[in-house]
């Protein structure tokens, strides 16, 4: 059978065609970096809460010891109003990318970093009021709730930075409804910081009520 002209072309530019590459399927490493990051940050938070438990009930007499007053509850639960209903905002701006509205995705991101930074501010402010009262050298209560709460305190600073350079690069149109993986990873991690912060909350400011 004989190959007409036409053919042969067709076969040659199927030859010369680039290989195209299929884009891999399943979650990027990235995606399983910010998993396994996650998942050892927890790990090291539900260590050291249950540490504080194992201190207080190894501990004889009151708790906290050493004459220090049981936390006041008023300040601590603004910011836990703060830090979680930080979340929504950041929900927003994740749901917003992948809508390709770059728009609402800038405006619910600074608004998580208005919220986030209010909460560090006002966890300065605590701690100032509390040094009055106690440092962290005082006793071993105090050792746990400056180590817990500035531990915690350091990873609302991270996620903070890491929004406001999510921000940055909004600003510079990096984002599209196909291109928002930083900004899923960054939500995630929030979202953890906000969810951790409530466990620290029963530990170490209602458990002493109870």
């Amino acid at each position: 059978m004989s190959v007409t002209r036409g053919q042969r072309a067709a076969a040659s530019k199927r030859r010369a065609a680039p290989h195209r590459r299929v884009p891999p399927s399943g979650r990027t490493p990235a995606w399983w970096g910010m998993v396994m990051f996650v998942t050892t940050e927890g790990m090291i938070f539900a260590c050291v809460l249950a540490s504080y438990f194992y201190i207080r009930f190894s501990t004889r007499g009151p708790w906290p010891p050493g004459g220090i007053e049981n936390p006041e509850l008023t300040k601590p639960l603004v910011m836990t109003a703060l830090l979680v209903s930080s979340s929504g905002p950041m929900l927003w701006a994740d749901w917003a990318v992948r809508h390709g509205r770059t728009g609402q995705l800038k405006g619910g991101l600074a608004l998580t970093l208005l919220l986030g930074a209010t909460f560090l501010g006002l966890q300065g402010s605590e701690y100032m009021e509390k040094f009055k009262k106690f440092s962290w050298s005082e006793n071993v209560y105090g050792s746990l709730f400056y180590g817990i709460t500035g531990f915690h305190g350091t990873h609302v600073a991270v996620g903070l930075v890491m929004i406001l350079f999510t921000i940055v690069a909004a600003l510079r149109g990096k984002f599209s409804a196909k291109r928002h993986e930083r900004v899923r990873l960054v939500a995630f991690y929030w979202h953890f910081v906000d969810a951790v912060w409530v466990f620290i909350l029963f530990t170490i400011y209602l458990s002493p009520k109870l």
